[in-house]
């Protein structure tokens, strides 16, 4: 940026807010009003440079830790939009409500650029501090609004490009701002409104998953007036207290109950606002998936509705209170049985897997190759699957192939076939091998991490050419190819000492998608609930006793998905009467899960001097699961070894948790406890 051009800007600026000039055509009157906001309420000068306002590493790790949560739900969405926006000159910023930069996503190359601009974490972009920025402006404006060039008011950022998104949290207040930056970017200000689509997407998925995660204690209606949204990115959510009523709601509520905020949702019966009552809200959380046709009480439009059960903090049933009594059951009903399961079916409330299901949705009519990554167990093949019958090649074969199964002296023949007489031991007829026999469908190719070098090469001619040459022919036989693989293993790592072809890699991964590990996932009880209904038999309802089902709660589950579909398998074909006890279960889960009995717990009002039922929205959610972490803590007699594993969370987020809500690390907290 030249000299003169920021004087210019510098000098137009002043003579626009002081009067002294006319805005041009055109010229955006909320610009303006920002304008006039730095100049007279901040005192700012829009020539003066200055070094960027940097809060100090120790300020900022305690910032981070304040909002980990947030940052741990946002990471993987930010993630999804880079691979959409990479190589576009765009970096992605995600600040608390105060402007301040909490994580980045920007090409390594760009960094220093970046950096010397002012974005970097740590900085602060408020009005304030840095003038009219699509991130201090977005904040003081509370919506989404694009600053391109020249509508900074400080000369050293025309040369910046921003569009920020406000993230609001279940009380609709304000708690971040995504937004995507570009430095020295000559893109028009219409071609901004591509990236601020994509940025407002992602920042409504964070908005939602948020929701959802801090609603935990709470009942989870979500509705929609097409089916095929419910339990999806653009339905509508409620968090319904034990008694019914409603303690928080998201956006999308708003809009489609055309109510006129939040707050006038907020404390209203569920029965106000649909035909429903105490009967159908008790059959939803037992059917749980199940969609549910209702109308809305003012204007009798139909919905569609699902209930999700209370889930605080995930896996802290077993600490958050009293141990139920052993004859105490949790009763699911049977879902109906499934060839195989849906996108909606593996939906969930993960972030990581919404970021999944959002991204496959876009790929499933595309040519574009899909690479799943993930730990052994996790699903890789269900969601390929899954995927294949989103798209409209479902009535097509999906054809999946296992690289690590079959032996490798096979595995040719297996995937390019061969004509008769190929070889010795052929079949009299010839066989059509894998790959054309997935033509017009969908290959998965399975552990593609274990093929040999030697046929990594020849399949990387077959994705490149579209034809396969079966063994003992010399002809090429053309194939229709989409194509999905998977593995547990770190193909970067395998390129890097050989073991898997560079150029393979690339052709394999048009997009990644990272299945997590079930351990790291929030919605792990609904995942235990909906595989027990799969499996159900014969249409019967299936009861479990409250410490088994406590047990399959606080489990690591190493083998992922799998090993849950199996436990629960067997347990069911073994209980007797249609009740899954302790003993129904594997030893090593009973061994590998302490579950004692716990002191009368204290009640949440104890430790907030507040009852529970005047406590509401994010004050009720803290106060929750500060008195949960209380009392796990009390129970493992100040162990944070133990204490983590029982609450399902690493030792790290424990400490965070601890330093949030000022739980002093040392036995003297007893003797608090004890007077109380």
């Amino acid at each position: 940026m030249g000299d003169n051009a920021a004087v210019q800007h510098a000098n137009g600026v002043l003579r626009l807010v002081n009067g002294e000039s006319i805005a041009k055509p055109g010229f955006d009157d909320t610009i303006r009003v920002s304008w006039q906001r730095c100049l007279k309420e901040f005192q700012l000068d829009p020539a003066r440079l200055h070094a960027p306002s940097v809060i100090d590493s120790n300020n900022l790790k305690d910032l981070q830790d304040r909002h980990d949560e947030l940052v741990e739900i946002a990471r993987a969405e930010i993630d999804t939009l880079y691979d959409q926006i990479s190589g576009s000159g765009y970096a992605l910023l995600l600040t608390d409500a105060k402007g301040i930069i909490l994580t980045q996503k920007v090409d390594p190359t760009l960094t220093r650029m970046f950096s010397s601009a002012g974005l970097l974490v740590g900085a602060e972009w408020s009005e304030k501090s840095e003038g009219t920025n699509g991130i201090g402006t977005c904040i003081a404006e509370g919506r989404a609004i694009t600053i391109h060039r020249n509508d900074h008011f400080r000369a050293r950022h025309i040369g910046l490009s921003c569009s920020g998104v406000p993230i609001r949290d279940m009380n609709g207040d304000l708690v971040a701002v995504l937004d995507a930056s570009s430095v020295g970017s000559h893109d028009t200000r219409g071609s901004q409104m591509h990236t601020m689509a994509l940025v407002n997407t992602s920042a409504r998925l964070i908005e939602k998953c948020l929701f959802l995660r801090r609603c935990q204690p709470y009942r989870i209606l979500r509705f929609h007036s097409r089916p095929e949204f419910v339990n999806l990115l653009h339905d509508a959510a409620l968090a319904l207290s034990e008694d019914g009523h409603v303690v928080a709601a998201d956006d999308m509520a708003v809009a489609l109950l055309s109510a006129p905020s939040r707050a006038s949702l907020i404390g209203r019966s569920v029965s106000e606002l649909f035909d429903i009552g105490d009967i159908e809200l008790a059959q939803l959380v037992n059917t749980r998936q199940a969609l549910m046709p209702v109308r809305d009480q003012r204007y009798g439009r139909r919905f569609f509705v699902t209930l999700a059960p209370p889930q605080l903090l995930a896996r802290m049933d077993a600490v958050d209170r009293p141990r139920r009594a052993a004859v105490e059951r949790v009763q699911i009903a049977p879902a109906p049985s499934l060839n195989a399961l849906s996108l909606e079916d593996l939906a969930g409330q993960d972030p990581q897997m919404l970021s999944n299901i959002r991204a496959a949705r876009r790929l499933a009519d595309s040519r574009v190759p899909i690479l799943i990554q993930g730990p052994t167990g996790s699903g890789k093949e269900v969601f390929a699957k899954a995927i294949h019958l989103a798209s409209t090649r479902a009535a097509q074969a999906f054809v999946a192939v296992n690289c690590a199964a079959i032996p490798e002296t096979l595995i040719e023949s297996e995937l390019f076939g061969y004509k008769s007489g190929a070889f010795t031991g052929a079949r009299k007829e010839g066989m059509r091998g894998r790959i054309q026999q997935s033509s017009g469908g969908t290959l998965f190719l399975d552990e593609i991490g274990d093929m040999p070098l030697n046929l990594q090469t020849r399949l990387l001619r077959v994705l490149e050419e579209q034809e396969v040459v079966p063994l003992g022919c010399e002809q090429a036989i053309k194939v229709e190819l989409c194509v999905i693989s998977a593995s547990h293993r770190d193909l970067r790592e395998m390129i890097a000492n050989g073991s898997f072809r560079e150029d393979l890699y690339y052709r394999l991964n048009g997009m990644t998608l990272d299945l997590p590990a079930l351990k790291d996932r929030v919605d792990a009880e609904a995942l235990i609930r909906r595989f027990i209904a799969l499996e159900a038999r014969n249409g019967q309802s299936i009861s479990i006793e409250a410490d088994a089902f406590e047990c399959l709660l606080a489990y690591s589950w190493p083998g992922n998905i799998r090993e849950l579909r199996n436990v629960i398998r067997t347990a069911l074909v073994i209980c007797d009467g249609g009740v899954v006890r302790m003993g129904d279960l594997p030893r090593n889960l009973q061994r590998s899960t302490i579950v004692k009995d716990l002191p009368t717990a204290l009640p949440v009002a104890a430790l907030t001097d507040t009852p529970p039922q005047f406590v509401s929205g994010a004050n009720a959610l803290e106060a929750a699961e500060r008195g949960a972490i209380l009392r796990a803590v009390e129970n493992n007699q100040w162990n944070m070894t133990m204490t983590a594993r029982d609450l399902g969370m690493s030792r790290n987020t424990l400490y965070r948790k601890l330093k949030r809500h000022a739980i002093p690390l040392s036995d003297a907290r007893r003797d608090d406890l004890s007077r109380m």
